[in-house]
């Protein structure tokens, strides 16, 4: 079983539809610990502000707790998106300090792209590009791809050897993607990329 957790953000619905379209017969979307301490794959979907979705996981009780048994005792595979990606990090700076998850060490900060032409929040189509990881390679063949983000704030990994994927957004290039072992976050939305978002849920599904 596959569960999407429902912690009052993220676009749920399109998620959802995304995995059944790419074969995967079994999601649960839910917020109840013991369901998904059961689950052979986890997604955080995220939007909104890293605060108000870190303090959304944190009111669910157990849910953290359960979450981390599963996915970083048990080695469960995990998917994050966007914010659900950045609350892998120690923390975010968005309106106030925030602790994250602390799962892939690194902080969330505001893009800097420096130019009057480019604006905040960098919204739409920009090219993904992979640094050889393997549910990117097996997606893509290691190709970059042109896939859909929107955000204000930009996962910085400490170890550059968790970037599985970059972007450039006017001076400022960023982790399009973070992964380290079953761990795996993306900064765009693969529910909204079309092919090379489906593909790459493919990938990560086949995942073992």
């Amino acid at each position: 079983m596959l569960a999407v957790i429902d912690y009052g953000s993220g676009n749920i619905r399109s998620v959802y539809k995304a995995l059944v379209a790419v074969g995967c017969d079994d999601v649960c979307v839910t917020n109840n610990p013991d369901l998904i301490g059961k689950a052979d794959k986890i997604v955080l979907p995220g939007v909104g502000a890293y605060a108000q979705c870190m303090n959304g996981l944190s009111k669910i009780e157990d849910l953290i707790g359960t979450m981390e048994r599963r996915v970083l005792s048990s080695g469960v595979p995990f998917l994050g998106i966007c914010v659900g990606m950045q609350l892998l990090a120690s923390r975010g700076v968005e309106f106030e300090i925030t602790q994250g998850l602390g799962w892939i060490e690194g902080e969330v900060t505001k893009l800097e792209p420096k130019s009057h032409e480019l604006k905040i929040p960098h919204m739409g189509w920009n090219e993904a590009v992979p640094h050889n990881n393997d549910v990117f390679d097996r997606a893509w063949n290691g190709q970059a791809k042109d896939v859909y983000f929107v955000h204000s704030y930009a996962f910085r990994a400490a170890n550059k050897a968790d970037i599985a994927a970059s972007c450039q957004y006017g001076a400022d290039i960023f982790p399009a993607a973070i992964a380290r072992e079953n761990i795996l976050g993306l900064q765009f939305h693969p529910e909204k990329s079309q092919k090379a978002g489906l593909q790459l849920l493919e990938a990560w599904l086949n995942t073992k």
